[in-house]
C-alpha cells in the first residue's frame, strides 16, 4: 500500500512538470564545476570533471556540508553571478526571497545563513560586527576566499 501511494506521488511530481533538480554552473570561468539544488529541499551538492591518469577521467561531487543541507520546504533555485573568479553560486527561495552563498569548502558544499534584504538582524545588515565597511568593498578588498579543493 506504501508503495503504490509513494508511486502516486512520484508521478503526481512527474505529471505537474515539477523538477526535483536544478543546476547552475560556477561563474568560474577555468573551472569546470557545477552545482545542483533540490528545488523543494533547498539541498545544495556540486560535482566536476577532473583528470585521472590511464583513464578519461573522473567526476568528483561535493557533499551537502555545514549550512547546505534541507532547508525548509520552498521553492529553490541557483543563480550564479556574473563576477568570472566566483567559484560559488546563490540559493535562493523564490517563495521568501532569501539569499545565501554556497561553495565548495574542503571536500563539501557549504552555505551561508539564509537572509533577506529585509532581516535587519543578520550578519549582512550595515554597521554589525563581522561585516565589511564600504570602505574596503570599494578599495577592491573581497572576502576571504576558501581554501582551493585537489580537483581545481
Amino acid at each position: 500500500m506504501a508503495s503504490r501511494v509513494l508511486g502516486g506521488v512520484f508521478a503526481l511530481v512527474l505529471l505537474s512538470g515539477a523538477a526535483p533538480f536544478a543546476f547552475a554552473p560556477a561563474p568560474q570561468a577555468d573551472l569546470n564545476r557545477i552545482y545542483r539544488v533540490n528545488t523543494a529541499t533547498g539541498e545544495v551538492g556540486a560535482c566536476q570533471y577532473g583528470l585521472k591518469e590511464g583513464t578519461i577521467g573522473v567526476t568528483f561531487c561535493f557533499p551537502a556540508g555545514e549550512g547546505a543541507g534541507p532547508q525548509a520546504l520552498g521553492e529553490y533555485g541557483l543563480v550564479p553571478s556574473n563576477h568570472t573568479r566566483e567559484s560559488g553560486v546563490f540559493r535562493v527561495n523564490y517563495r521568501t526571497g532569501e539569499i545565501s552563498s554556497c561553495y565548495v569548502f574542503n571536500i563539501h558544499v557549504v552555505c551561508t545563513p539564509q537572509l533577506s534584504a529585509a532581516d535587519k538582524s543578520g550578519p549582512a545588515a550595515p554597521g554589525q560586527a563581522g561585516t565589511q565597511s564600504q570602505t574596503d568593498i570599494s578599495n577592491g578588498n573581497h572576502a576571504p576566499q576558501p581554501p582551493t579543493t585537489p580537483a581545481q
